[in-house]
């Protein structure tokens, strides 16, 4: 059984999404996989994403993954599923408008900074907590706020790394209850990457976002 066999029928067997990150890789390794049988990739650059989404056959979904540029949500708004790394109230006004102008309503994730690294976006617990009343007040038509990501820190520490995981865990949990306890779309825990994601779904991930362990290192 080839490596993406096992890692797929495990998140299936586990209930989560496979998110194929397929960034940097070649139409042709996208359509193999494709070929395989998945349908949800993740790319990192709006560029790079158009251009594979050019390319390749349109009932996949395609995630965006990376951090997103408020001037480059124009370009993927007419076709993109979902988009994992909102980090303000101002990029959601932005996806709103571009998604009102394609007649769609598009998914998005709020993006949780849970790591001891410098280097990753997201937001803070209060600053999520800030923006949710926010959109209690003045709600977005265009947009589906479909749960919550956020990264580990790429740590070989698994203690350190399970209680981001918990706490990110524990942050959906208090956003679900205050703010989308009706709410059925408000569901997913994007976390786990090729080198965590088992000890992430352990800990409740619903989507894991796998390209190294799936594609090869780059």
């Amino acid at each position: 059984m080839n490596t993406y066999n096992q890692i797929s029928q495990f998140t299936l067997r586990q209930g989560v999404t496979l998110v194929a990150v397929s960034k940097t890789k070649p139409i042709e390794a996208i359509q193999q996989m494709y070929d395989q049988g998945q349908r949800v990739f993740g790319e990192n650059r709006v560029q790079e994403l158009e251009e594979k989404y050019r390319a390749l056959p349109k009932d996949i979904q395609w995630h965006l993954i990376g951090h997103l540029q408020k001037n480059k949500v124009k370009y993927i708004a007419p076709f993109v599923s979902m988009i994992h790394s909102v980090d303000s109230l101002e990029l959601l006004e932005i996806i709103n408008k571009e998604a009102a102008k394609a007649d769609r309503i598009i998914s998005v994730l709020l993006q949780f900074y849970i790591a001891k690294e410098d280097t990753k976006f997201g937001l803070s617990e209060a600053e999520g907590l800030a923006l949710l009343d926010q959109l209690v007040e003045k709600p977005l038509t265009n947009i589906k706020i479909c749960g919550i990501m956020g990264m580990a820190s790429f740590s070989d520490d698994k203690a350190l790394v399970r209680s981001e995981f918990q706490n990110l865990k524990n942050i959906f949990a208090q956003l679900k209850n205050k703010y989308f306890a009706a709410d059925d779309a408000f569901k997913e825990v994007s976390m786990g990457m090729s080198g965590d994601y088992e000890l992430a779904i352990e800990e409740g991930s619903t989507m894991v976002r796998i390209g190294s362990a799936l594609f090869g290192s780059r």
